[in-house]
C-alpha cells in the first residue's frame, strides 16, 4: 500500500509512468495499472491518500486470492470432511500418512495427488494443534536428558574394546546455560549424580527439574501426575526443589534440552571424534573444555553467550544450594537373626533383641546404616562397616548378661555385690585381681553372685569371709565351702581348718613330679 501511495504522489507531481517506474523500482506496466484504477474510481487524490490500508487494498484489488478451485471445489470440501478422522487414525500405532492416502484414493472418486493430499493433511494438523509459546522465567526450570547417541571414544585398557558411554545433559530454561558429562549408564545412581553435578556447576538450585520418564526418575508415569522414584524424590527434597516430569512421548515439553543435544553433537561429539581415552575422568575433562567454549560462544541472532546471560539474568534468581552433597541411600528389607543381628553386604549390625525374627527396613549409604521398624520408627543406627563378617554392636541392644560379657566391665558386678554386702564386694575385688584373664574373672564373679540365689545372702557372706581367711579367691573355693557346709561352723573354728590337704597315696595319683 505504501508503493501505491508513492505512485499516486509522483503522478500528482506531474511525473510520467516511465519516470515513476524508475524512481520506485517498479515495472512501467504495474505503474500504468495502478494509475488506470485511480482514474476510473472517481475519487480525488486526497480521498485515496487518506484511506485505510484495508480500503485501499480492496480498491486496487491487491488482495491475495486462493485459486477458486481450492475454495469451492467439491473434492476439496470432501477432503476437508475426511481430515478430522484421518488425524485421529494417525495417532494409532502402525498408521502412516501413506496408508491414509491409499484409503483416501479408494474412498474418493476424484482424489488429489499424493503431494496435495499431504499438504492439506499437514496444514490441517498444524491448525488443529498450534504450538504454544512458553515464557521461561529466570531460575524456574532445569531440563535434563540423555543424548540418543553414545560416546564411543573410551577404551578398556586391558582388552582394547570400545566402552560406549552415555552423555548426560542439563540446561537452564532462561539463560540456556548447559552442563554435560559422560556416564557409564543411565542407572539411578548415575542419573542422580549427574543432577547433583549440574547443580554444583550452576552454583544454585532451580525451582523445578524437568526429566524424561526414564525409570531412574519416574516409577510410574501419568498424564496429570507421575509417581516419582523414591531416591530421586529424596534428592529433590534434599535441595528444596520440585520434580516436574515431561509427558510421555512429548519431546516438545523439553524442547530446550532436545535442541541442546543437537548442538552438543556438533560441538562436542565432532571434537572428540578420533580421540582415545582410557578412563571416564579424562574423558569428562576433555568434554568440559569443549563445553566451556560452547557456553561462552555468542548465540545466534546477536544474543550474548549463555554464560553472560546466566550471570546477568539467572544467577540471582537461582535458589540456595544445599552445601552438603546428596548421597544416594540404598534400601533393603532384612530379617533379624536369632543372635540379634542383621546381615548387610557381608557385615552384621545389632538391633534390640525384641526384634529377633522380625522383618526390618534398612537405609544405608557410605557412612551410616539406619534400621527402621515396619512402622518407620528408627530403632538402630551404626557406622557403615566394610570389613567382611565384622559384627558392629551397640551394647545397649544386648541383654544384660551379654552386655557384661562383651565389655568385661567389673563395675556392674561389683555394684551388684555391694548391694549384697561390702564384704562380698571386697572379696570379689580380690578375685578380679587374682585372675590374669578378664573373661575368667568375669565368669568367677558371675558364679559367686549366682550362689546367693541358691543358698541365700547370709551363707554366701560367711563363705566369702571363710575363703578370704584361707587366702583362696575363686569361685570353686566358695562353692566347696558351701557344699561341705563349712560356713555352718562357728567362726572360732575357722582357724583350725587345714590350709592344704595332703593327697593320699594311691597308684592312680601321679603327683606334681609327673608333670615336670
Amino acid at each position: 500500500m505504501t508503493k501505491i501511495r508513492q505512485v499516486l504522489r509522483c503522478y500528482a507531481a506531474g511525473k510520467g509512468s516511465k519516470t515513476i517506474g524508475k524512481m520506485l523500482g517498479m515495472s512501467r506496466t504495474t505503474v500504468k495499472k495502478y494509475l488506470q484504477i485511480y482514474l476510473k474510481c472517481g475519487k480525488s487524490y486526497e480521498e485515496i491518500i487518506s484511506m485505510e490500508d484495508s480500503a485501499l487494498h480492496s480498491l486496487f484489488q491487491e488482495q491475495e486470492k486462493m485459486p477458486k478451485e481450492d475454495v469451492i471445489s467439491p473434492r476439496h470440501q470432501e477432503l476437508q470432511k475426511l481430515l478430522p478422522s484421518y488425524l485421529k487414525r494417525l495417532k494409532k500405532r502402525g498408521t502412516t500418512r501413506m496408508l491414509l492416502y491409499r484409503d483416501y484414493c479408494k474412498e474418493s472418486v476424484n482424489p488429489y495427488s499424493r503431494s496435495q493430499f499431504m499438504f492439506h493433511l499437514n496444514t490441517y494438523e498444524i491448525i488443529s494443534n498450534p504450538i504454544a509459546h512458553i515464557e521461561h522465567k529466570a531460575g524456574d526450570k532445569m531440563y535434563v536428558d540423555y543424548a540418543g547417541d553414545k560416546l564411543k571414544c573410551l577404551l578398556d585398557r586391558d582388552t582394547g574394546e570400545v566402552v560406549p558411554c552415555e552423555l548426560f545433559i542439563s540446561i537452564l530454561s532462561c539463560s540456556n546455560l548447559t552442563y554435560c558429562e559422560a556416564q557409564m549408564s543411565q542407572r539411578k545412581e548415575d542419573f542422580i549424580q549427574g543432577c547433583e553435578n549440574s547443580l554444583r556447576f550452576y552454583d544454585g538450585c532451580p525451582a523445578a527439574i524437568v526429566p524424561d520418564n526414564l525409570k531412574s526418575a519416574v516409577t510410574r508415569p501419568g498424564r496429570y501426575e507421575s509417581e516419582l522414584n523414591e531416591d530421586f524424590a529424596s534428592f529433590a527434597e534434599h535441595h528444596g526443589c520440585t520434580i516436574m516430569p515431561a509427558r510421555v512421548r512429548k519431546p516438545k515439553d523439553k524442547a530446550l534440552v532436545e535442541d541442546a543435544v543437537k548442538l552438543l553433537y556438533q560441538r562436542i561429539y565432532t571434537k572428540l571424534d578420533g580421540r582415545v581415552f582410557y578412563d571416564i575422568e579424562s574423558l569428562n575433562k576433555a568434554i568440559w573444555v569443549e563445553l566451556e567454549l560452547h557456553n561462552n560462544a555468542p548465540m545466534t541472532g546477536g544474543r550474548p553467550s549463555r554464560r553472560s546471560q546466566y550471570e546477568e539474568l539467572e544467577r540471582e534468581a537461582m535458589g540456595p544450594l544445599n552445601p552438603i552433597r546428596f548421597e544416594l541411600k540404598k534400601r533393603r528389607s532384612v530379617t533379624v537373626q536369632r543372635n540379634g543381628y542383621i546381615g548387610l553386604e557381608k557385615s552384621f549390625y545389632s538391633v534390640p533383641t525384641k526384634y529377633i525374627r522380625r522383618k526390618l527396613n534398612v537405609m544405608y549409604d557410605s557412612q551410616r546404616v539406619k534400621i527402621y521398624s515396619s512402622s518407620h520408627d528408627l530403632i538402630a543406627e551404626h557406622r557403615r562397616s566394610y570389613k567382611l563378617f565384622e559384627y558392629v554392636t551397640n551394647p545397649e541392644h544386648l541383654p544384660k548378661n551379654q552386655r557384661q560379657a562383651l565389655t568385661w566391665d567389673p563395675s556392674a558386678l561389683l555394684q551388684e555385690a555391694s548391694e549384697l554386702h561390702p564384704d562380698v564386694e571386697s572379696y570379689m575385688k580380690k578375685v578380679i585381681l587374682e585372675k590374669k584373664y578378664p573373661e575368667q574373672a568375669f565368669k568367677s564373679c558371675r558364679g559367686i553372685l549366682s550362689l546367693a540365689r541358691k543358698v541365700g545372702v547370709e551363707r554366701l557372706l560367711k563363705a566369702c569371709r571363710l575363703a578370704a581367711a584361707s587366702g583362696m579367691y575363686n569361685y570353686l573355693a566358695v562353692e566347696d565351702i558351701l557344699k561341705n557346709q563349712q560356713d555352718m561352723l562357728p567362726e572360732e573354728e575357722w582357724s583350725n581348718l587345714p590350709d592344704n590337704v595332703e593327697l593320699p597315696e594311691h597308684e592312680n595319683v601321679r603327683g606334681k613330679e609327673y608333670y615336670k
